[in-house]
Parts: structure tokens; C-alpha cells; sequence
């Protein structure tokens, strides 16, 4: 048995929350939570209440100090730079989706830290229904893809605590936070990307996105991209269909159509209650691989960029 490696974590908000409850009660063997860090005292007060949490320590520095590798579940504008003083410290780094908004300067930590221990949080890397996926595309020759987003309200319901920077221009909006998962399950599934082009909807002010439309390629092959808001009664709702054979759907729902044109999960797929815990426990499991500088299968910061620089490229059209 290996020692687990001591997780600290800046940015208590919902990820930050979700991780935490993650490793206390699904992943202790492989990581044990040594310190969180929030400027908000609503966080101080819900951490308070999470059973065997650590203690909200004073800084940011005394975070890193205090662990092996650094949980960065901050705002999108505090990635790059708190990335940067965890890897000088020399410790690793899993970082919260998107990578940056800011390219230049996730480019530059991409350039500067090759070779360093370091991952990016799409869970998707170790979803049961995504593999299943994998094994029931080994029997398709891929011909083309089809990604849909729909969104009742955005921010979304259990989001509106941080609807401060979500439902901005500047670092929210549902291209970052969302459609970046089904741009990284592309990459992985099918190849490097390529937009060819490309429309955003924007209200007036510093509003997000109200809706997207993107063609892209992804190992050549052609790649339909829509999302808006306003246009479903769910508070969310996607697809990624390749083929129009398989699919996931709403994030947890590995489904392939029948000759009867209905579709069908497997028959020993697992509910969403189960599955849940299982994704985050192997997203855990691979931080520690990756603190102990072991291969794992997470994001990589050279995949996270590719997905960034295509958001944003979809978010200026």
C-alpha cells in the first residue's frame, strides 16, 4: 500500500466542494485533503460544515506549502498564475477547466512546464460511459459527428453562486465550462481538432454567450457543433453522437441505436448515482499516479490547450 498523496485545494466553490466531499468519502487510500484556501466567507462556513475537512487555511501559500499537488478550483483568471507558483514549489497540479482564458499565457505554461506533473480535471477521462463508448466504436468506422448543448438558464440553477463570473464574457459562459468537455471527449476519441468555422450569439453588455454554431474536424472527420440557451425546458441537456450509431447523452448516458432506431444503453450500464462516484474516485486516483510522477490517463495541459484555443476561437466569431 502507497502512502496517499496530501491534496490541497484553492477555490471552495462547487468543484472545489465536490472533490473534497470526493476524496473523504470515495478516495482516502489515494488522497488525503491537507488544506483549502477561500477569500469567501460562505466558504469558510460550508467547509466548516463538511465532516473531517481540513482547516481553511490563511493563504495561498500556505496551501501549497502544506501538499504534494495543488487543486486549482479558483475562477479561470487564477489558473495560470497559481499553476505557476505550485510547479515552482515544485509540486503538481490539477487544474480546473478551462486550462485559461488568457492564451498567451497558457501557452507560455504549456511551453515552460513540458515534462512537469501536471493535469487538467475533464472527468470524461474516467467515465465508465465513455468506455463504454470506446468499445462499441471499435466496430465503426467514423464518419461523422454531431455535439448539441442545450441549456434552460446559464448560468445554470446550481451555479448561481458563482453567476458573478459565469454569466460573463470574460471567463464564463457555457463554450468554457461546458462544451470544453465534449471538445476534450473529441480529441481523445477521435483526433487532433480543427475549426473551420464558426458564430457566437452575445447579449448586450459583458453577457456570455447566448448561443454557438461551429464545424470543425477531428482527425479530418467532420464535426457539427450547436448550443444555446432558452431552447430546452432542462436545466441541461447534450449529445455527442458519432455516426448517428452511439452516443452519450447528458453527460452519463452511454446509448447505441438498435435496428429499430430507438435508442438503448447496455445492459449492465450503471445509474447516474453510481457512476458519479466511481468518475471522481478515478479522477483521484490518477491525481496521485500523477503526483508520483506514474502514467495516468488524465488531460494532459498540451490536450486542454487544444480544446482552449478552439473555444476561443468559437467564442471571437
Amino acid at each position: 500500500m502507497t502512502t496517499p498523496i496530501r491534496l490541497g485545494i484553492i477555490g471552495f466553490g462547487i468543484m472545489g466542494e465536490r472533490l473534497l466531499r470526493a476524496a473523504l468519502e470515495h478516495a482516502g487510500e489515494f488522497v488525503t485533503p491537507s488544506g483549502v484556501w477561500d477569500p469567501s466567507s460562505a466558504a469558510a462556513a460550508r467547509l466548516a460544515a463538511v465532516a473531517g475537512a481540513p482547516a481553511m487555511l490563511g493563504s495561498t501559500e500556505a496551501v501549497i506549502a502544506g501538499c504534494d499537488c495543488l487543486y486549482v478550483a479558483a475562477p479561470p483568471a487564477a489558473h495560470v498564475p497559481l499553476a505557476e507558483a505550485a510547479l515552482a514549489a515544485g509540486k503538481a497540479v490539477f487544474l480546473e477547466k478551462p486550462l485559461a482564458t488568457d492564451l498567451a499565457a497558457a501557452r507560455a505554461l504549456v511551453a515552460a512546464s513540458a515534462g512537469a506533473r501536471a493535469a487538467v480535471n475533464f472527468p470524461m477521462a474516467s467515465s465508465p460511459a465513455v468506455a463504454q463508448l470506446v468499445a462499441w466504436k471499435e466496430g465503426l468506422t467514423p464518419q461523422s459527428l454531431a455535439i448539441e448543448v442545450a441549456f434552460a438558464t446559464w448560468p445554470r440553477p446550481w451555479q448561481q453562486d458563482a453567476a458573478g463570473w459565469l454569466a460573463r464574457r470574460a471567463e464564463g459562459g457555457f463554450t468554457r465550462e461546458v462544451v470544453s468537455h465534449f471538445l476534450f471527449l473529441t480529441r481523445r476519441m477521435l483526433g487532433p481538432l480543427a475549426l473551420q468555422d464558426a458564430s457566437a450569439n452575445y447579449p448586450e453588455g459583458d453577457g456570455a454567450e447566448s448561443a454557438i454554431t461551429a464545424r470543425l474536424t477531428a482527425g479530418g472527420l467532420p464535426v457539427s457543433l450547436t448550443g444555446g440557451v432558452g431552447i430546452t425546458t432542462k436545466d441541461d441537456h447534450n449529445c455527442w453522437t458519432l455516426n448517428g450509431a452511439i452516443r452519450l447523452r447528458d453527460w452519463s448516458f452511454a446509448e447505441r441505436a438498435g435496428a429499430d432506431g430507438l435508442w438503448a444503453q447496455a445492459a449492465d450500464a450503471l445509474p447516474n448515482e453510481k457512476m458519479r462516484p466511481m468518475v471522481l474516485r478515478g479522477q483521484l486516483q490518477a491525481v496521485a499516479a500523477m503526483t508520483r510522477g506514474e502514467a495516468h490517463h488524465l488531460a494532459t495541459l498540451s490536450e486542454a490547450l487544444e480544446v482552449q484555443e478552439i473555444v476561443e476561437a468559437i467564442l471571437r466569431a
